[in-house]
């Protein structure tokens, strides 16, 4: 057996998602080469090799400011939930915008110098112990660095190489990648002649990136207390800590054991949580054992089939068995150790509407 990897598996949400955010980064560099020139109070023009200079490394730490804004965002308001979608082509993009920007960099400032210009931009500048005048390049290549890194380890193979902790880890650099971009920009473009609307727009993105996971974590914590609130609440009322939603594979089940001659089956199936006794009415066998099948649990011994939510034989046949009550509370899922009579039906819990 195996896996095969497309490098992208297009659709029409991928298509128009990638279009509209093409079109954003053409209009923004067009309107800061073209259009702004002309509301520059300059004697002498800028020249345009510094101008793309500066489009391509300011339109790259604004996509990087959005991208740490749709995660929190789509937290805070599920309407945000469309731009998390696609937000690795989102990173990517950024990479390569970033990249743009240090090629006219190199090309600009190192080009004609004796010195290979990449020995040229590490060595031009050592002032490592001041802040004024500290060798801001360096920043900007380990931001560039990490935005590289996670834009080749962006695609599914990578994913399922390194596992998904480690995966998520390395990606969790990108918060590395920003504050370098931060201070590369601080430490760089700020010190120079001072323009009002560049360093208001700077502060205001990282204002911005910071409030929104500042707002993001309370409510996290908020809704974390609840979640322990209710829980303690449920756990007085008898209920039972059945494990975490993590726990249940897809149209499988986890099974608790109440008692030595009770266990219960939790399947996970179709967007939603029901709980059966582990014993099928036919000769006891593992409920637990088998999978979901055309919408039944099936019994992996004899193929006998159980509606999950009322525990009823499709008909003709007449077989019944014991439901459960369950409750979600953020991941945990909780069970109401006493079973409803045989053929109760019991309204499945909807993972996505978890209290």
């Amino acid at each position: 057996m195996s896996v095969q990897y497309t490098p992208v598996i297009w659709n029409r949400n991928k298509i128009f998602y990638d279009a509209v955010l093409l079109i954003a980064v053409a209009l923004y560099l067009y309107i800061f080469i073209r259009v702004g020139p002309m509301f520059e109070d300059v004697t002498k023009p800028i020249d345009g090799a510094i101008l793309r200079m500066r489009a391509f490394g300011s339109c790259a730490f604004l996509m990087l400011t959005v991208i740490l804004c749709i995660g929190p965002l789509a937290r805070l308001d599920r309407r945000f939930l469309p731009l998390l979608y696609n937000r690795r082509h989102f990173g990517v993009m950024t990479a390569g915008i970033a990249a743009v920007h240090a090629n006219y960099v190199l090309t600009w400032y190192f080009n004609f110098s004796p010195t290979d210009r990449y020995v040229a931009l590490l060595s031009s500048n050592t002032n490592y112990g001041q802040l004024l005048g500290f060798p801001f390049e360096a920043l900007g290549i380990a931001a560039l660095i990490i935005l590289f890194v996670l834009a080749a380890t962006s695609h599914d193979f990578w994913l399922s190489f390194l596992g998904a902790p480690i995966w998520k880890a390395l990606h969790m650099s990108i918060y590395a990648a920003y504050a370098f971009a931060v201070l590369h920009v601080a430490l760089g473009a700020l010190q120079g002649p001072a323009d009002p609307i560049f360093t208001s727009v700077v502060a205001a993105s990282v204002v911005l990136v910071c409030g929104l996971h500042f707002a993001t974590g309370r409510m996290e914590a908020r809704r974390e207390r609840g979640e322990q609130t209710a829980k303690a609440s449920l756990q007085e009322a008898g209920w039972v800590v059945a494990g975490e939603l993590e726990e249940i594979d897809d149209d499988c089940a986890k099974v608790v054991t109440l008692t030595e001659d009770e266990r219960v089956a939790i399947f996970k199936y179709d967007g939603k949580l029901s709980a059966i006794t582990n014993a099928c009415a036919h000769q006891n066998g593992p409920l637990g054992e088998g999978k979901v099948l055309w919408g039944c649990i099936t019994c992996p011994w004899h193929g006998y089939q159980y509606n999950l939510a009322d525990g009823r034989a499709p008909e003709p046949f007449t077989e019944k068995i014991s439901t459960y009550r369950l409750k979600l509370i953020g991941s945990t899922v909780l069970l109401d150790p006493n079973p409803q009579p045989p053929g109760t039906y019991v309204e499945p819990v909807e993972i996505g509407e978890a209290a």
